[in-house]
């Protein structure tokens, strides 16, 4: 049996490649540049573009199982390809945010016409819905590294952080065993723990305080444009969004953080349930990855 893997170098697709490699299947990347993969010599790449379902034609064959991460286009094309090459089962890493509260948000809309595309192929499919990425926080590394304060969003807003493992081994479970057809797993981290909370265990984890600057209001505002300003321009040039959206998506990302500073977020028991285990936690994480923030 072979299972395609997209985004195999990812923070979630990388541990996915792993964890098949060691059950025994075959396991078959994809990527536009192939020779820049560095994976095991075991796993089998392929040269294909989401964006170009095309590309997948040969990428297919053979292939019984696809684990595919969202894109703004091209679902419905790779399905197609799937399925004419025998495909039977997709899982699709997607987002919490697809069954949100926001239904017209742009990552809903994003992540839900993925998921539409993949339902109406006729294939069988899981659909893995995690919230906040804990490597989120690597963006932190740079300043912490430096001793310098982290410049943080409503430090005191409470999030669920999910460590990518949990994430790739639900989607592995997927893959590998039966019951998971038509799921839609929603998956949390193990605990609600604040930003402030978080820098704290990362300093923990690398032996000495580390320090943030609380940002909210304007500076918030000022803050998280500056971080995802050339993205956002990405996104409008690819007709992703419009450039009236970009307010709007500030917004949201800012309302996101203000209603977080009510309390814990509730933890979704879906990781247990699924795998037999708790989810880790932030602290978990944060040990896992003290080397990317050490000096």
């Amino acid at each position: 049996m072979a299972i395609l893997v997209t985004g195999a170098t990812g923070n979630v697709g990388r541990h996915v490649v792993d964890l098949l490699l060691r059950a025994g299947v075959d396991v078959r990347a994809t990527s536009r540049n192939p020779e820049s993969l560095d994976l095991p010599p075991q796993v089998d790449v392929r040269r294909a573009d989401l964006n170009d379902p095309k590309t997948f034609e040969q990428a297919m064959q053979g292939v019984e199982k696809v684990f595919l991460y969202t894109q703004p286009s091209g679902t419905e094309g790779v399905m197609e390809v799937a399925k004419a090459a025998g495909v039977k089962h997709a899982v699709l890493l997607s987002s919490l945010a697809a069954a949100g509260r926001d239904p017209d948000h742009w990552i809903a809309r994003w992540h839900r016409a993925a998921e539409d595309s993949i339902e109406r192929s006729g294939l069988s499919w899981t659909f893995v819905r995690p919230g906040p990425f804990a490597a989120n926080s690597l963006q932190w590394a740079g300043a912490i590294k430096a001793g310098e304060p982290v410049r943080l969003l409503y430090a005191h807003s409470y999030l669920s952080s999910i460590h990518e493992r949990d994430i790739a081994e639900v989607a592995t479970c997927a893959l590998l065993q039966e019951g998971h057809a038509g799921a839609k797993y929603h998956i949390t981290g193990g605990d609600s723990v604040t930003q402030a909370e978080q820098i704290a265990l990362i300093g923990r984890a690398i032996g000495r305080d580390v320090t943030f600057e609380d940002l909210t209001g304007d500076d918030a505002r000022a803050e998280f444009h500056a971080r995802i300003g050339a993205r956002l321009e990405e996104l409008v040039e690819e007709g992703t969004i419009s450039r009236t959206d970009t307010p709007e998506i500030i917004e949201t990302r800012i309302r996101y953080y203000v209603e977080a500073l009510e309390g814990p977020e509730e933890i979704d028991g879906t990781v247990e349930r699924v795998l037999g285990k708790p989810a880790r936690t932030f602290a978990e994480w944060a040990a896992d990855h003290k080397a990317d923030f050490a000096d």
